[in-house]
């Protein structure tokens, strides 16, 4: 994992203003997203039909948290790299390597569904979202 540093030096980070505006509407998406997988994981439950949807849904919950603590401390990532900056940036929130490399795969997983119409099964959802699970309330945490 490249350091966060290196993405801030490469252009990818860029300091800006201070958005909590922004922040709170990432945050406030994420929990709608996170209502709504655990609404649908309990009428519906984790099938391998949809096992990409709550993989996104996932994605989702955990990159917006992510950006949302970004625009609290002033910075934004954008062009190539920017979601691997994103993830990078977990190193500053003191997430373990392990944690961050879960992430990080999920990250290259979403991309592989999104572009290339990869088909990720229901045990790997299941991961997916209990990860989410117990990452959620951390991430949070970090914005209040």
């Amino acid at each position: 994992m490249i350091s966060f540093e290196n993405y801030i030096n490469e252009g990818i980070v860029k300091t800006v203003k201070k958005d909590k505006q922004r922040a709170h509407s990432l945050v406030i998406e994420a929990e709608r997203k996170i209502s709504s997988l655990n609404e649908n994981i309990e009428k519906v439950g984790v099938k391998e039909n949809n096992a990409n949807d709550y993989i996104e849904h996932c994605y989702d919950i955990i990159m917006f948290l992510i950006r949302a603590k970004l625009f609290l401390e002033g910075y934004q990532c954008s062009g190539q790299g920017a979601h691997e900056a994103e993830v990078s940036f977990m190193t500053k929130l003191g997430f373990s390597e392990k944690d961050i490399n879960f992430t990080d795969k999920l990250r290259y997983l979403r991309n592989s569904m999104l572009y290339y119409g990869k088909q990720l099964d229901k045990e790997y959802a299941e991961k997916v979202i209990a990860f989410t699970k117990k990452n959620h309330p951390k991430l949070k945490a970090f914005i209040k």
